[in-house]
């Protein structure tokens, strides 16, 4: 199958190719390169008969019908998104432009082709949950932040294209992904290059709020198998059952670190407390037992081993990292507001 990929050059996108090459898909990989994109997150495949990448903002309509009228996809799996909330609160702007306008121009060029739509969306769009519960497919829509409201709109135009024009789309809402290649902004990746770096390691307010953390492999499992054998029309929530609150998992870390890469003191001497995020979710969980009973899926990564593997990886691959530490915002406190 020949499938046009958006984002591809990001952290999950990046997976999801990887992954697709091996399973003998063709792959159009469409990516405009944006801070958070690397293009040597695909090197491994960059050369392979099967591979194609386009640099194209999905922002820009006739580029991107341009891109499906030469390469006439089967399928698109659509990745592409501003996705750092703290980002959203400071430059709302983009968020919409790219996460609103940018689908709505995907979904019309695949209507334009015919072919099938898989829309990759977050269970933030769910908005917070208390103690107890867990996001599933039914949940009603309660984004609390710009990024999450963005996501709700694509959401939205997703399934309207379906109802409308008999678009073939499926949503897909994920719970927190993490593991190799994702960009230093995000919580673990932080975590990990502060504490090797010596500098303070930032937690968001008493570091309660808890996440549903899904290994970035798993998910690109689940997407590919969305595609296959999902039922056009339904939405998937795809969560990694694995539960913790971010004081607990930055403890986990400092703990791998101190195993792998033993220092002076323990790197649990350099977590601090900083202000919270405006709007701070207290917690997201998902109850993925619609994709495990109707798909067969679940996630094959517990929480401990795939932190051991990305810690390992970070540590393992230091140029890639260096190459992206001077990018815009990174290492800087973004989001107060």
């Amino acid at each position: 199958m020949k499938l046009l990929v958006t984002g591809g050059a990001g952290f999950i996108g990046s997976a999801v190719v990887r992954k697709a090459i091996t399973r003998g898909h063709e792959i159009v990989n469409v990516d405009c390169l944006t801070y958070a994109g690397c293009i040597e997150n695909v090197a491994s495949v960059q050369s392979h008969p099967s591979y194609v990448f386009e640099k194209v903002d999905i922002r820009d309509a006739a580029a991107l019908g341009a891109v499906f009228d030469h390469h006439h996809p089967d399928a698109v799996l659509h990745l592409a998104a501003e996705s750092h909330v703290d980002r959203s609160i400071d430059g709302p702007e983009t968020f919409l432009t790219t996460n609103v306008m940018g689908t709505f121009n995907v979904l019309q060029a695949a209507r334009h082709q015919g072919c099938r739509v898989v829309h990759v969306s977050t269970d933030e769009v769910f908005g917070s949950l208390g103690p107890t519960g867990a996001f599933t497919e039914t949940t009603a829509y309660d984004p609390r932040s710009p990024y999450s409201a963005s996501k709700a709109a694509s959401d939205h135009l997703a399934r309207a294209w379906h109802t409308t024009y008999d678009l073939p789309v499926i949503v897909t809402n994920c719970s927190n992904n993490y593991g190799p290649y994702q960009f230093p902004e995000k919580l673990i990746p932080t975590v990990i290059l502060n504490a090797l770096a010596g500098q303070p390691i930032p937690v968001y307010g008493a570091g309660a709020n808890v996440r549903d953390w899904l290994f970035v492999e798993d998910h690109a499992d689940a997407l590919l198998c969305v595609l296959d054998t999902g039922e056009i029309g339904q939405s998937y929530a795809i969560g990694g059952e694995a539960e913790v609150a971010n004081i607990d998992l930055v403890r986990m870390l400092c703990g791998l670190l101190d195993e792998a890469k033993p220092g002076s003191v323990p790197y649990a001497d350099l977590i601090t407390f900083v202000e919270d995020r405006p709007g701070h979710d207290q917690r997201y969980a998902i109850d993925p037992s619609h994709i495990r009973d109707t798909l067969g899926w679940r996630p094959t990564m517990t929480l401990a081993e795939g932190l051991r593997q990305t810690v390992a990886w970070y540590l393992e691959n230091q140029d890639w990292w260096d190459a992206v530490l001077s990018r815009d915002g990174v290492g800087r406190r973004l989001g107060r507001g």
